[in-house]
């Protein structure tokens, strides 16, 4: 299998907004595009192939009939590992929380979900919520999710573009209107969604709510923010920072003004470009464009006056 971009699945929540349209050259086709999965392999959406001998099938029936593009490190989940989206938030996504693998398999026969964000964009008083200001109990909590009042107990974060956030299962967390995010994430769609601001679909109806569930997984307290940043190489061509490390990711961050050399150990690389263009082996590249690099692809080049996040298993 070779280095190929790939095409991405878009969702249309009802907070979305077009930015990923008309910035990011997207076309989704939808009066707004609040996701855009640039790297999923999941029953909810598929990524396919874009370039080569496998253009147009599924990035995991490609995987399949080319196991070695997986590589081993990545091979020990029972699943494809990695998720990576590109959101746009027009409007406030709602206060949710994440279950732990073991919650999640035990209640939904699913795994959980740990996950980070880096920020592409941030409008001007950009916010979101990280955890909670204060401890609460269940019985309180379960009391303030019933309406706005649960925004007195939220942890609020200004942010700015460039901002990493760690966010580990059981943190209770929203992105905040007037952000690009790019979420790298375990491979997982499991929300517990605790306060919607009483918002209504196209049809009238809100969407429902898990508030019981949530109380049994989220964190009732203050939560460190982890936002450690490691520069692991810095010249006169290239900056790489490692954003994320845990047990099912890594993040790099690379900024490029000039040429560097990837090479897969044990692992596919995504590489998605977040500003700037170049390319990827042969592939030209812009922002809001993926790459899969498979395992097996050696030494893989990139060139040009870009920043883009690399995933990858360790």
């Amino acid at each position: 299998m070779n280095i190929t971009r790939l095409e991405p699945v878009f969702k249309d929540y009802i907070w979305g907004g077009n930015k990923l349209n008309e910035e990011y050259g997207k076309n989704s086709g939808l009066s707004v595009t609040a996701e855009s999965w640039e790297l999923a392999c999941h029953k909810d959406g598929m990524c396919r192939v874009s370039d080569g001998e496998y253009s147009g099938m599924t990035l995991l029936d490609a995987i399949s009939e080319n196991p070695s593009s997986l590589g081993e490190k990545a091979s020990r989940f029972e699943f494809f590992p990695i998720l990576i989206k590109l959101i746009d938030a027009c409007s406030d996504l709602s206060v949710q929380v994440h279950p732990s693998d073991e919650y999640a398999l035990a209640n939904e026969g699913q795994y959980g979900k740990t996950e980070m964000w880096y920020v592409v964009d941030a409008e001007e008083g950009a916010k979101l919520v990280y955890g909670l200001n204060r401890e609460v109990s269940k019985e309180e909590f379960a009391k303030l999710a019933k309406g706005p009042e649960l925004m007195s107990v939220l942890n609020f974060v200004p942010v700015k573009k460039g901002d990493v956030f760690f966010i580990s299962s059981g943190v209770i967390h929203a992105i905040g209107k007037g952000l690009l995010i790019c979420e790298i994430q375990q491979n997982s769609n499991l929300t517990y969604r605790v306060y919607d601001y009483d918002r209504t679909d196209a049809n009238g109806n809100k969407r429902p709510l898990h508030v019981d569930k949530a109380i049994e997984v989220a964190k009732l307290a203050p939560e460190p923010m982890i936002t450690d940043r490691k520069v692991v190489l810095e010249n006169d061509d290239v900056t790489v920072e490692n954003l994320a490390k845990c047990e099912y990711f890594v993040v790099d961050k690379i900024t490029l003004n000039g040429k560097y050399s990837i090479v897969p150990d044990g692992s596919f690389i995504s590489v998605t470009v977040v500003d700037g263009e170049g390319t990827v082996g042969s592939l030209e590249v812009k922002k809001g464009t993926t790459v899969f690099i498979p395992a097996d692809a050696g030494e893989t080049v990139i060139v040009g006056n870009m920043t883009v996040l690399s995933a990858y298993v360790e």
